[in-house]
């Protein structure tokens, strides 16, 4: 059952949280910029409100969530109600697929991953943006989880476990960057975006089908 509930209740908790912490939202949305591909045949699994698409320009998106739906259909975003586990396209379809934070609240992340696969061309990439599990803040975030009325629904994961669910789709060549390499409260300015992971708490994987 799709996790819609908080997100269909709470969509001004959910935008004022970009607001009030801008300089870590502009730093994820440098690092998911960083490893997308020079196309426009691209959809965003997870779209919310567009927060990313609309910047990316990322025309066509992906949400289970009625009310986000419609925050990003105003933004100029086609957004179709499905789930990540069951999307309503043809294989071999787009040459790149985003999810960002969408993984920790899909029912199925193997189903999930599966479904991106299909739908992507051959060559075509699967770029991830999520909250390492054993990053800093991926440990605050689950120390306070039954705190967030997002998070308390969540399923956080490491590095390792994303990588792991990838390769069981049949993904391959992964590339990894990372960022947020302070405590959320802490950053005042857009945080670098470096090689590798392990070190920053918000990580994007690129991995090619």
């Amino acid at each position: 059952m799709a996790k819609t509930k908080p997100f269909d209740e709470h969509v001004s908790k959910y935008e004022d949280w970009f607001e009030k912490n801008e300089f870590v939202f502009e730093s994820e949305l440098l690092a998911m910029r960083g490893q997308l591909p020079k196309s426009n045949n691209g959809i965003e699994i997870g779209v919310g409100s567009g927060r990313f698409a609309i910047p990316l320009g990322i025309k066509v998106g992906v949400d289970p969530s009625r009310k986000m739906g419609e925050i990003a259909r105003k933004g100029g975003i086609e957004v179709i109600d499905c789930v990540a586990e069951n999307l309503p396209f043809d294989d071999s379809q787009f040459d790149f697929a985003l999810m960002v934070t969408t993984i920790c609240f899909v029912d199925d992340i193997e189903a999930a991953f599966e479904e991106a696969y299909r739908v992507l061309k051959p060559g075509g990439l699967l770029i991830i943006g999520f909250v390492d599990r054993k990053s800093p803040v991926g440990i605050l975030y689950q120390q306070h989880k039954k705190e967030s009325v997002f998070y308390r629904i969540a399923t956080f994961y490491t590095v390792n476990e994303v990588v792991f669910n990838l390769k069981k789709a049949g993904f391959k060549s992964f590339n990894f960057t990372q960022t947020i390499f302070h405590n959320l409260a802490e950053i005042k300015d857009i945080e670098q975006v470096r090689e590798g992971c392990g070190e920053g708490s918000f990580v994007v994987i690129r991995a090619t089908k």
